[in-house]
């Protein structure tokens, strides 16, 4: 009888493998994984995708628990879990390979490690209903200098300069590092993760760094640092990348263009997406409801041009919109040329609600002297500050810092509640509508160095401390039509600097307002033009 068992089990297994192999799957049980989440099984799972290399297929994990240490995928290699399927990454560092990619980029000196790797290979794939645990809270940080703060973290999954990736499905858990990376890959399909991402520094929900041709969809990202992060740490741009349908939380920018910009963004469009607070209760970095909804920074060089950014609701950050045009001029290898001023234009955000909102900073569009953001449009979009700016907000000097990390609070609290609008060129708010909860005694908008500026259909809500609603200074090119003011104010429009000119205020709804506009006393020969 147990002759007869044995020889059952014999059979069975022969069975399996004969079936793997003929529908090219390769059972990690079978390469001598054992799943109990206490031995290690890298070894088993390099075999299987080994094996599975040869002709193409995937690598099953089956319901079980899986202890592992870096592994390189291979062209036409599939990584399929199961549900129930638990990947676990290995706490000890030695178990994972040092990988240096041959591109270089700002990250070689300190990103060497990952769960999944992959360079210069093709269809590759990690799918299915299972989890993959980084288990990145055991890594401990124990210095805070740059970079060594960043070393001896592995990331889950880092791909280099690979193509027609596919990521579905999954569930990401607590890396050490980025959950995710894919640097200079060329399509990418990203869809249905979902990622929980707070045991670590640098938690990312996922950055796309360099790609081409990416679609990203029905993802939810909660994460500590960014979430929906796309970067350019390589001369490669970012560039073809449609996301839609995501659910976003983090405790620092929910959708964020930077820092790193060597080669920049180009034709991305991100639509019909929900910015919420994090579930997490604490935070590493940032602030408990996250710091900002939307952020594109552009400071080491490159180009943005082509931005599409639609039907976005956003609850909870501190700063709802953010575009910054810097000069940091940080290098991406030591060797490379340094950075001139980037490039910064053609950027349209429609159709957003932002409530909740985290702070009175208020949203910010700026370049610096000589180099302008150009050729941007926010329309149908509605923000409710929390308010609370003072007097000593109202006429707070804002300095350049153009060579500062681009982050959306670095000046506290604007000298505007609504917009603060900076060395830009080409801008047009339409159907725009801002207020704010509690008391704030500032403009709504304040334009400095602005040339040919739209303001169409906007509501907002006027100063209680009688500071004009809105300001230009040193601004050319304003035609400020069919506008209407909430509340009572004193003044609408304060002109100031000797180079203001050719101002158009038409068709207005001004009945709330004592005086048009007002002249400041260094404002020299304005061509002004009231209906």
């Amino acid at each position: 009888m147990k002759n007869k068992s044995l020889l059952a089990a014999i059979l069975l297994t022969f069975s399996i493998n004969i079936f793997s192999q003929i529908d090219n799957t390769f059972n990690v049980l079978d390469y001598g994984a054992v799943s109990d989440g206490k031995a290690l099984d890298t070894e088993a799972v390099r075999k299987a995708v080994d094996a599975c290399a040869v002709n193409g297929g995937t690598v099953l994990f089956p319901s079980g628990t899986y202890l592992i240490g870096s592994v390189d995928l291979k062209s036409n290699v599939d990584i399929y879990l199961q549900q129930g399927a638990y990947l676990l990454g290995s706490t000890d560092i030695k178990d994972y390979e040092e990988r240096t990619p041959k591109l270089k980029s700002y990250n070689d000196y300190f990103l060497k490690h990952s769960m999944f790797y992959a360079e210069d290979v093709e269809n590759i794939s990690i799918r299915g209903e299972g989890t993959i645990d980084g288990q990145g809270g055991s890594f401990v940080i124990t210095t805070n200098k740059k970079p060594e703060r960043y070393m001896n973290r592995p990331f889950i999954i880092r791909f280099v300069e690979c193509r027609n990736v596919r990521v579905e499905g999954v569930t990401l858990r607590n890396s050490a590092m980025w959950m995710q990376q894919y640097l200079a890959c060329e399509s990418v399909f990203i869809r249905g993760i979902k990622v929980y991402n707070h045991s670590n520094k640098n938690n990312d929900m996922i950055d796309i760094d360099g790609c081409k041709n990416v679609v990203i969809s029905d993802c939810i990202g909660d994460s500590d640092d960014d979430a929906l992060t796309l970067k350019s740490t390589s001369t490669r741009i970012t560039e073809n990348v449609t996301i839609s349908n995501c659910v976003l939380s983090s405790h620092c920018n929910a959708i964020k263009f930077g820092t790193e910009s060597t080669g920049g963004f180009r034709n991305i469009t991100i639509s019909n997406c929900v910015i919420k607070p994090s579930e997490h209760p604490t935070h590493i970095y940032g602030a408990d409801n996250g710091i900002s909804g939307i952020t594109i920074g552009m400071v080491d060089g490159g180009v943005v041009d082509g931005i599409v950014i639609s039907d976005i609701r956003i609850d909870g950050p501190m700063v709802p919109i953010y575009m910054r045009l810097g000069n940091r001029g940080r290098k991406h290898t030591p060797d490379a040329p340094q950075p001139g001023v980037g490039t910064f234009k053609n950027v349209k955000i429609s159709n957003v609600i932002a409530t909740n909102v985290g702070s009175a900073t208020g949203s910010s569009i700026t370049g610096i002297p000589g180099n302008y953001i150009e050729n941007v449009t926010l329309s149908n979009i509605y923000i409710e500050y929390p308010g609370g700016g003072t007097s000593e907000d109202a006429v707070k000097v804002i300095e350049e810092l153009e060579n500062h990390y681009p982050e959306s609070t670095k000046w506290g609290n604007l000298p505007s509640y609504g917009f603060f609008i900076r060395h830009v060129k080409d801008i047009t708010l339409k159907d725009v509508e801002i207020s704010y909860a509690e008391k704030d005694v500032r403009s709504a908008i304040i334009c400095d160095d602005v040339h040919g500026i739209d303001f169409h259909y906007l509501k907002t809500k006027s100063s209680v401390n009688n500071e004009p609603v809105m300001q230009l200074n040193n601004s050319t090119n304003a035609f400020i039509t069919g506008n209407r003011v909430r509340q009572g104010a004193d003044l609408f429009l304060k002109l100031n600097g000797t180079s203001t000119n050719n101002i158009y205020l038409l068709n207005n709804d001004l009945q709330n307002v004592n005086d048009t506009y007002k002249a400041g006393s260094n404002l020299l020969n304005c061509n002004i033009e009231v209906k």
